[in-house]
């Protein structure tokens, strides 16, 4: 799995196991933790970067609890929550498992997840917006595991070849545009971008930073049938057909990331979750710069967004599985994740050790955009309408049909799809 684990454009749970997911609801009935016995628990992840931090957390709460063994799974993004569903439904999913925003809210209300506020969480020790996201009818399901937001990765060497000055806090989309066609070299086979179809990642910043919304009214209709939305995804439809960037095509063929870690890309908009994987990457690790998301015409706002462990309410194991979700979340959980540079720990005071771990690239700039940051997009059951979003997104990228047509579709059909939920 590579820098393409990002929170929300894959691995959303599919149309067919959310409706599976509504259906079966829990599996089988919750146990306690028994006895003094031996017990083994099955954490489930899809991010096989993080796995080793977690395999280090894992092995520190092994060595508290000597009855208890974890074994850890990864199951890859495109995948994930096809699986997990079809596990649950079956009796024999994970103890203990990654959440994200998008797919939270269906697995706790179909009680698929045990409660958490007796297990020891301290609110006050994770960010309230997160508290907020992992949070159902007043009962949190979640520990806060980490968070991220968005920049902007560059290559230096690309942006001296053009005689550009390095991207900084200010820059705006017109620099951001001029800089990208001038690192664009066809003979070379660099492009200066990429106009990656997945929202987190690229146009639901834009759409924000133009003054639009994704999902308006309370999350009950659609907010991409506005000229503010037509102008934020318009951006990467411009730069797609000025070459600047890859066509679709290409980009279906090709992860971005690779392009970009291979040293043929000057820029792309990426996680923070991405900064260990570029920094490391052999082509560009000695060139590879991060810098804050181009403003648009009404802000610079980022996309923020988080994952949660999350304990199996059927579980055999569901007070031990309880232990392992707030330890993972924790504080010495949080500590190990942050000294490797894999992810933002969501525990207040640890995410200073992530970014120095991460000392060839300006890392703070991910906590920078916090202040300014705004949510990502989701609802009850977001897997019923994300389907749609791509479709007309990928129709608009390809040039199949104009942003403004593609977005009132789009926004007609989501409306239909929020008024059931």
């Amino acid at each position: 799995m590579r820098s393409r684990v990002f929170r929300y454009g894959m691995g959303v749970l599919g149309a067919a196991a959310a409706a599976s997911l509504v259906l079966t609801g829990c599996s089988s009935g919750g146990g306690q933790a028994g006895g003094d016995g031996p017990v083994t628990l099955n954490y489930t992840i899809w991010d096989q970067n993080q796995e080793p931090a977690l395999r280090e957390a894992a092995d520190a709460f092994e060595e508290q609890n000597e009855n208890v063994t974890v074994d850890i799974t990864v199951i890859p993004s495109a995948d994930y929550w096809t699986k997990i569903q079809t596990q649950l439904s079956a009796g024999s999913g994970p103890d203990v498992f990654w959440v994200n925003g998008p797919n939270f809210q269906l697995y706790a209300s179909n009680d698929q997840l045990a409660p958490l506020d007796d297990a020891g969480i301290d609110t006050a020790d994770y960010p309230e917006s997160l508290i907020d996201l992992y949070s159902y009818d007043d009962t949190l399901y979640g520990a806060p595991k980490d968070f991220d937001t968005i920049g902007v990765y560059y290559n230096k060497a690309l942006f001296d070849q053009a005689g550009l000055a390095y991207p900084a806090a200010g820059w705006t989309w017109d620099d951001f545009v001029t800089a990208a066609e001038k690192i664009t070299d066809p003979a070379a086979g660099v492009y200066g971008t990429a106009a990656a179809p997945y929202g987190q990642m690229t146009y639901y910043n834009t759409v924000f930073q133009a003054g639009g919304e994704v999902l308006t009214d309370g999350a009950t209709k659609s907010g991409m049938d506005t000229p503010e939305a037509a102008e934020g995804v318009q951006l990467w439809v411009d730069l797609i057909e000025k070459g600047a960037s890859p066509t679709l095509q290409q980009l279906a063929d090709t992860w971005p990331g690779d392009t970009f870690s291979s040293g043929k890309m000057g820029m792309f908009f990426d996680g923070s979750w991405a900064a260990g994987t570029y920094s490391s990457a052999e082509a560009i690790k000695d060139v590879v710069g991060v810098a804050p998301l181009p403003a648009g015409p009404v802000s610079d706002t980022s996309v923020i967004h988080g994952l949660a462990n999350a304990a199996s309410a059927s579980s055999k194991n569901v007070e031990w599985a309880k232990k392992l979700a707030v330890f993972l979340s924790g504080e010495e959980g949080a500590q190990i994740q942050a000294k490797t540079g894999t992810v933002i720990p969501a525990f207040n005071g640890t995410q200073q050790e992530w970014v120095d771990a991460l000392p060839t690239i300006d890392a703070q700039i991910f906590l920078d955009e916090v202040a300014n940051a705004t949510p990502l997009p989701i609802s009850k059951n977001t897997a019923a309408w994300m389907p749609i979003e791509e479709k007309y997104i990928k129709e608009i990228f390809s040039g199949q049909t104009d942003t403004e047509t593609g977005l009132a579709a789009m926004a007609e059909e989501i409306d239909a799809k929020l008024a059931e939920e």
